[in-house]
């Protein structure tokens, strides 16, 4: 599976941004899809993610009731809807994909950085 991350810019704090992540390669619908982000000096970290068959959702709780994770697998594509963006949002954002208990495929990432 290779991934295709975009999406990212310059937002002004409580903006939104929609980043995506198109799939080719193997049946992206078999595989769960997350978003993970990585502040400079600090460690990548989980934000969310999308299981490939019930669509069940799940969020790090930094991002709850902001951020939307969603798929759509007709267009091999995962999404990351981000509102209310805030300062401590900037990061390099990536997305992944997981056959099952871990991320074997990653996106480049794609720049989000949220300033006045």
């Amino acid at each position: 599976v290779q991934l295709q991350a975009s999406g990212g810019g310059l937002v002004q704090p409580g903006g939104s941004l929609n980043l995506s992540c198109a799939a080719s390669g193997r049946a992206f619908s078999s595989y769960h899809m997350g978003w993970f982000r990585q502040a400079p000096g600090k460690e990548r970290e989980f934000v969310a993610a999308v299981t490939w068959r019930e669509h069940s959702t799940h969020y790090a709780d930094s991002v709850k009731g902001r951020f939307t994770i969603s798929r759509d697998n007709a267009k091999n594509t995962a999404y990351l809807l981000m509102n209310s963006l805030k300062p401590e949002d900037t990061a390099v954002y990536y997305c992944a994909a997981s056959s099952g208990t871990k991320y074997e495929y990653w996106g480049q990432g794609t720049l989000v950085t949220v300033s006045s």
